[in-house]
């Protein structure tokens, strides 16, 4: 994206969606706002740790939540590639959700590790952003902005 230019509704979802991943990988390693610390480990469910004493965590969750929102940053560049990060994103994470119901808590599948609490969050995080994706969307062509003119000569 050049200056000047606007971002649209798509971009700054992707933006603000990216930048709270970006926030809650950081808050992951920061013992007090994660409780347990001492008990972070790499991955597996053995972690005792927990993000605002709540949400399982480890030193592989808190790196995925931060690559997931360098992603965030890095698509909100573009428009298209903003859609793509809500729409899949929130696929993805609809996905995890459905894996945590099936995989035993206490199983080695359980690597990263989720709790009832991160699946929960799954599924907000899930229907969130594919709600975003299709709401953003919505509001570009209802101001006939949708799809990009880039787009419209291909």
């Amino acid at each position: 994206m050049t200056r000047g230019t606007r971002r649209h509704p798509p971009q700054v979802a992707a933006l603000i969606v990216g930048v709270a991943f970006l926030v809650v990988g950081i808050l992951g390693f920061i013992p007090g706002i994660t409780t347990g610390y001492d008990g972070l480990k790499f991955a597996g469910h053995h972690s005792e740790a927990r993000l605002f004493g709540v949400f399982a965590v480890s030193i592989l969750h808190n790196l995925v939540h931060l690559l997931f929102g360098v992603v965030g940053v890095l698509a909100a560049r573009k428009r298209a590639a903003s859609r793509v990060f809500l729409m899949v994103g929130g696929g993805l994470y609809l996905l995890l959700w459905i894996v945590g119901l099936v995989i035993p808590q206490s199983s080695p599948g359980n690597f990263l590790p989720f709790n009832v609490a991160d699946n929960w969050l799954h599924l907000g995080l899930g229907l969130g952003m594919v709600a975003l994706g299709l709401l953003t969307t919505a509001l570009e062509r209802k101001a006939g902005d949708y799809p990009e003119p880039e787009l419209q000569h291909e």
